[in-house]
Order: structure tokens, then sequence, then C-alpha cells
């Protein structure tokens, strides 16, 4: 029964590890899309800001005219 024990054992740390090799994938592709999502935002933010001046800036030209 000793070999038997020790195949298990083996099978038993091998979807262990395999299992851990999963979870860590799946929370650095979680990470990842989380800094994708993040950096998109920050673009979006960056446009409407540089749109605000523009309009802001073109208000400012009418208004000295």
């Amino acid at each position: 029964m000793g070999f038997t024990d020790d195949a298990k054992d083996a099978a038993d740390q091998m979807g262990d590890k395999v299992k851990d090799a999963w979870e860590d994938t799946t929370e650095r592709v979680g990470d990842k899309v989380d800094e994708m999502k993040a950096d998109a935002n920050a673009k979006k933010a960056e446009k409407e800001r540089d749109a605000v001046h523009a309009k802001n800036d073109v208000k400012e030209e009418l208004r000295d005219d």
C-alpha cells in the first residue's frame, strides 16, 4: 500500500500546484484588466479636460472680441 499512498500523495501535490498556478494566473489576468480599464478611464478624463479647456478658450476669445 506504500506505493499507492505515495502515488496518491504525489497526485494531490500536483493537483495543489496546478490549482495554485491557475489561481495565480487568473489573478494576474484580472489585475491586467483592471490596469487597462484604469488607463482607459485616465485617457478619457484627459480628453474631456482638453475639450473643456478648448471650449473655454473659444468662449474667452469670443468675449474679447
